[in-house]
């Protein structure tokens, strides 16, 4: 488990993380999610002891970063992709990787196997000033996963990568976790995301604005955007009924069924358009609750925490 115990950070006088703490337990993905600006970056550089905090801790299995247990052993306790620029452009896939397999105290025959593992057995001869930013992104995995670390952090993982491959990152996160190992993945993809991660912490200018599990946060009570769907014979009576209430809010659907939203659960929603088409005797041919995805989540969480705000579209 990593855990992250009110992380203080400052670049030039202006304070960036402002008490940070949350966990990262083992055996499932946390998504590390917030504005740009919001400190992502910063945290994980603490994590991995490139920055030195201000104040505040950093455990691994509750022992601190710059305990000599891990100093002795970091390859095996913590993994990290970040940019995938730590190397030189005139080497090859295979020198880079045996360069570092061997600072780390690891066979040759490990950083094959791990160049294997991510898809580049066939191009480790080439330099890699030729590679594409998803061929980097696998190598970087590659050197993150070679001594086996109990714990990994992967900053937007599937960068550069086709949709194959981006099912096949989600696969190797998942199998991660499955593994046993705490993972934290931040990523500005949501959707991606929603598939891949367990749990979520959201930060906000330095700040924790949540830690939940995936399905505590998309199904939490009163949250924007939980609709039904719904179908009656009689329509336009329904359109007429709903505009009439203030709790609730109504629009038509291009294939003639109706969205219907209000501040209640997705499920409490629905009970409660299906009570009132009841008593009102509709004959209902569809009623489907659904609830907000992580995006409209997020943007619900974030929206008094974003840094850089664009314009409407459209205005320019």
């Amino acid at each position: 488990m990593i855990t992250v115990e009110n992380l203080k950070k400052s670049y030039g006088g202006k304070e960036v993380l402002h008490g940070l703490s949350f966990h990262v337990p083992d055996g499932q993905v946390t998504g590390f999610l917030g504005p740009n600006g919001s400190g992502k970056s910063s945290t994980l550089r603490c994590i991995l002891g490139l920055d030195r905090p201000d104040d505040g801790t950093v455990l691994f299995d509750g022992e601190p970063t710059t305990g000599e247990a891990i100093a002795k052993n970091r390859s095996s306790v913590v993994g990290a992709l970040l940019e995938p620029t730590w190397y030189l452009p005139s080497h090859s896939a295979k020198t880079h990787a045996y360069a570092i397999a061997r600072a780390a105290g690891l066979s040759t025959e490990r950083a094959d196997e791990c160049l294997a593992m991510v898809g580049l057995t066939e191009v480790a001869s080439k330099k890699i000033k030729t590679f594409s930013l998803g061929m980097k992104q696998r190598l970087g995995l590659a050197i993150a996963l070679m001594g086996n670390p109990k714990h990994v952090l992967l900053d937007e993982p599937v960068n550069g990568l086709d949709p194959e491959g981006v099912h096949w990152m989600r696969g190797l996160i998942r199998q991660c976790a499955a593994q046993g190992r705490a993972v934290l993945v931040s990523s500005h993809l949501l959707h991606e995301m929603e598939l891949t991660a367990d749990r979520v912490v959201l930060i906000g200018r330095g700040s924790l604005l949540g830690e939940h599990t995936l399905s505590e946060f998309l199904s939490s009570a009163g949250s924007a955007g939980a609709t039904v769907r719904l179908r009656v014979q009689e329509q336009q009576q329904l359109m007429d009924a709903i505009s009439q209430r203030a709790d609730l809010n109504i629009r038509a659907l291009p294939d003639g069924a109706a969205e219907i939203s209000g501040q209640l659960p997705p499920q409490e929603l629905a009970h409660t358009v299906g009570t009132l088409a009841r008593d009102n005797g509709w004959v209902v041919t569809e009623l489907t609750p659904s609830r907000a995805g992580l995006e409209q989540r997020y943007l619900d969480v974030t929206q008094n925490a974003v840094e850089y705000r664009a314009g409407k579209a459209g205005a320019a």
